[in-house]
């Protein structure tokens, strides 16, 4: 059982990986869809590649609760979109800075929950923290 503190911590890292990929689209003037597309790619990249890499289906990574977030991150993003990108490059590095040690973590441990192999279990952390994942 997760704890609510790291619930909140994923939920920020995973709303700070999507804002990450929207703000990019963003600012090179993408249409809405490519704002969702990259959105959802920062979000999820990372757990693809893992679970990829250990074996495990890619279908386990959607859940609707963390699906609806990501969704919900970005919309507001697209509503607000110009007036928040100024204010992204301040804080941005600080948001993605807890997504990238929580989902290292999370990666981490699931890797080594699935398969006790101390190299995959860095390449989990390595693809899950540097793509963005929720598990």
């Amino acid at each position: 059982m997760e704890s609510l503190g790291w619930l909140i911590l994923h939920g920020i890292g995973t709303c700070a990986y999507a804002a990450s990929g929207a703000f990019v689209a963003l600012q090179v003037k993408y249409r809405i869809i490519g704002v969702f597309v990259l959105g959802l790619t920062t979000s999820f990249g990372g757990g693809v590649i893992r679970n990829t890499v250990i074996g495990v289906p890619v279908t386990s990574l959607w859940d609707r609760e963390t699906l609806l977030l990501v969704i919900g991150t970005l919309a507001v993003l697209v509503l607000l979109s110009t007036k928040w990108i100024r204010h992204w490059k301040k804080w941005g590095f600080f948001f993605d800075s807890i997504g990238l040690a929580s989902f290292s973590l999370q990666g981490a441990l699931y890797a080594k929950h699935i398969n006790d192999n101390l190299g995959m279990t860095i390449m989990a952390a390595l693809f899950t923290g540097i793509g963005g994942g929720y598990s």
